[in-house]
């Protein structure tokens, strides 16, 4: 394997079935020790981007991170299964017919800061802050700043009723 001279890592486990893809012009990918991918797991990092992970990362099964500017993921960081990061949107119109742009995208930095828990399907997106010490609950979409020391839950209600 030939290695990119921005890219450093060390003493990392990997999954089967994962997936790095790494553009030759990307500015940097800096993955810290003890770090740990489960399996099909996916990491894109396109032109220019630069995408920093801590020490003692545990990602589970079915992530993926995709980084078009920035991704940084403090230490002691850990994710559920099937948690995914988007630092960029597809651009879009709506008049005079709403059209979607397919290679063109607006991006903003994803910081997700040290000791957090991100549940199972989490979704965040471009230019959110996760502070440090934070609980994300499973299934839910990250769209704006989380303070450090907070737990978010989705609270969908579910509705029970008795059969007769």
């Amino acid at each position: 394997m030939k290695k990119h001279p921005g890219v450093f890592f060390e003493n990392i486990k990997l999954g089967t079935g994962g997936r790095f893809v790494l553009d030759r012009n990307l500015k940097k990918v800096s993955i810290g020790k003890s770090v740990e991918f489960r399996n099909y797991t996916c990491m894109l990092v396109l032109k220019d981007a630069t995408l920093e992970i801590g020490d003692r990362f545990f990602m589970n099964n079915f992530c993926s991170i995709n980084c078009l500017e920035r991704i940084s993921i403090g230490e002691n960081t850990l994710f559920g299964e099937n948690v995914k990061l988007y630092d960029h949107n597809h651009t879009y119109e709506t008049s005079p017919v709403f059209k979607v742009h397919t290679s063109e995208f607006t991006t903003a930095p994803i910081i997700i800061g040290k000791n957090c828990w991100l549940g199972s399907n989490v979704t965040v997106l471009k230019g959110v802050t996760i502070g440090d010490n934070c609980i994300i609950g499973a299934g839910c979409t990250i769209y704006r700043d989380i303070p450090e020391n907070t737990t978010v839950v989705n609270e969908q209600e579910l509705i029970f009723k008795a059969r007769e």
